[in-house]
């Protein structure tokens, strides 16, 4: 199932954050949002799951318009995990099983049941599944919040800031994880980033968001210094490492200014 994005363009009152944003995302693939604070990444990410909606354009699901569909419809087919998530008093168990709710009838059936142990096995959780989240690392917890999603069985999953606030080795369990299923279960990511070289190892597909529109829709290897600085204003080289690019900021030389 594709996901895709058709001139959309959303403000916060006189502030107009997306200014034409489109772009499609592929099953089975990762795609990365990247730009620099303030540049609309999340808002379009919310714009993506309904959360918000769009001042102009439209978002669709395998060619039907969001806008169209249930809320319950969009929530079997769109799992969304937040960038900051709060910690209530519930076990691992119980706030994984809460991504069955789209699946529900009038009560949790064995097959809920069921999911959820499996995702939270998957997620390497079982050993942390009575524990309440609320006494939980932000590792843990973020490893939660991504097993609630999968817990819906979603076509799509957008992720917002995944791995901020994570140690290193957090980030890679996180970003493996969604390799994994992009490539092995085909589901559909769309996530937003921070780090680029994270991104680089990660995504099949990166939008550099520039003043609420797309500076450059490329594929990892197709990444050029000049993009970097345009959207970032800081002049970087690209190196490779095992094929992957890898980017270094230049050192300034005595006598440069900050433009």
């Amino acid at each position: 199932m594709r996901l895709c994005a058709e001139d959309l363009h959303f403000s916060y009152g006189p502030v107009e954050v997306l200014r034409g944003v489109g772009f499609e995302a592929k099953p089975g693939t990762v795609t990365a949002i990247v730009g620099p604070n303030g540049c609309g990444k999340s808002t379009l990410l919310r714009c993506l799951n309904g959360i918000l909606t769009p001042t102009q354009g439209r978002v669709l699901i395998d060619d039907r318009e969001m806008t169209h569909m249930a809320k319950r419809e969009i929530a079997r087919k769109i799992g969304y995990v937040a960038q900051r998530n709060e910690a209530a008093r519930l076990t691992a168990f119980d706030a994984v099983l809460l991504g069955r709710t789209p699946h529900f009838g009038m009560r949790v059936g064995s097959a809920d049941l069921e999911i959820t142990q499996a995702v939270l096995e998957s997620m390497g959780l079982t050993e942390l599944a009575l524990r309440y989240i609320d006494q939980m690392s932000g590792g843990e917890l973020q490893r939660v919040c991504l097993a609630r999603a999968l817990a819906q069985e979603p076509n799509f999953l957008l992720l917002d800031e995944p791995t901020s606030s994570l140690d290193l080795r957090n980030q890679h369990t996180i970003l493996q994880t969604v390799r994994h299923l992009a490539v092995e279960h085909g589901v559909t990511v769309v996530l937003t980033m921070h780090d680029l070289n994270s991104t680089l190892r990660t995504a099949d597909r990166i939008l550099f968001l520039r003043g609420g529109t797309i500076h450059a829709d490329i594929a990892p290897n197709e990444l050029a210094p000049e993009m970097i600085e345009a959207v970032y204003n800081i002049a970087v080289d690209i190196t490779y490492h095992r094929s992957v690019p890898v980017i270094v900021p230049r050192e300034a030389s005595p006598g440069d200014t900050a433009r």
